[in-house]
């Protein structure tokens, strides 16, 4: 069931990594919810075919080309809005190696997009930002540790620091900040691997089977939503309880 969002009919999200996987996800969800939202990503022949698929089923969805990491292009992007509510960083990057094969060029490549892009994106917002704006942030259940992707280990615990830096900033200004933390989800970016090794990391999780961007989406929009307000600098994990940890019978 969509969240109320009848005290701010007019309210405007902004979504990055929006082309596909959790991001396309995310802004379908929250244009339900009744946002108007703005789409953004790189690539822009994918983007606009997703988005069109949502379009026509009658959701109020813009686009716009950009690069998180270039700032020219998300201050471009968020001028041509009148204000912007909710801003929701979902564009990241992942790839697999193992730690004495990991080179400077990928670690910096992982940090630049996954925690400098999210860093731009979230001070652009919030220099726009009114009182009751919402800033999410995209971690993982990854930045708790793994094998074989130090980089994005570092970058997704990053994201997670940073984000409890800005809420405790932005609080003064009633701007709330919070994280939503993904387990193993079924996306573009996951079935990249292999798929023995897709299948293999599916049946680690606790259900047998990968979450969908929806269940993701999900999450994202609470901590979008007006109802959230007094939540900030948090976490969410979203990972059927995995990262619990523990032995289980």
């Amino acid at each position: 069931m969509p969240l109320d969002t009848s005290s701010g009919a007019d309210r405007l999200a902004f979504v990055t990594g929006a082309a596909q996987g959790i991001g396309l996800a995310a802004v379908a969800r929250l244009a339900r919810d009744g946002f108007r939202v703005v789409a953004m990503d790189r690539q822009a022949d994918r983007l606009e075919a997703a988005v069109d698929v949502l379009r026509s089923g009658g959701l109020d969805i813009v686009t716009a080309v950009g690069d998180v990491c270039d700032r020219a292009s998300v201050v471009a992007a968020l001028d041509k809005q009148p204000r912007i509510d909710a801003m929701v960083c979902a564009a990241g990057i992942y790839n697999d190696a193992p730690l004495l094969e990991l080179g400077e060029e990928a670690f910096r490549q992982m940090l630049e997009v996954n925690v400098i892009g999210t860093f731009i994106l979230a001070q652009e917002a919030a220099r726009r930002m009114q009182a009751g704006g919402h800033i999410v942030t995209i971690s993982s259940r990854g930045a708790l540790g793994g094998t074989r992707f130090a980089h994005y280990v570092a970058s997704k615990a990053a994201v997670i620091g940073l984000t409890r830096a800005m809420a405790m900033e932005l609080r003064p200004r009633q701007i709330a900040v919070n994280s939503v933390a993904p387990g193993f989800t079924d996306t573009p970016m996951t079935r990249s691997a292999p798929p023995e090794m897709f299948a293999a990391w599916e049946q680690l999780e606790p259900g047998g089977k990968a979450a969908s961007p929806d269940m993701i989406a999900d999450a994202i929009a609470f901590l979008a939503s007006p109802q959230t307000r007094f939540i900030t600098g948090q976490t969410l994990f979203v990972d059927g309880g995995k990262s619990l940890g523990g032995l289980s019978i």
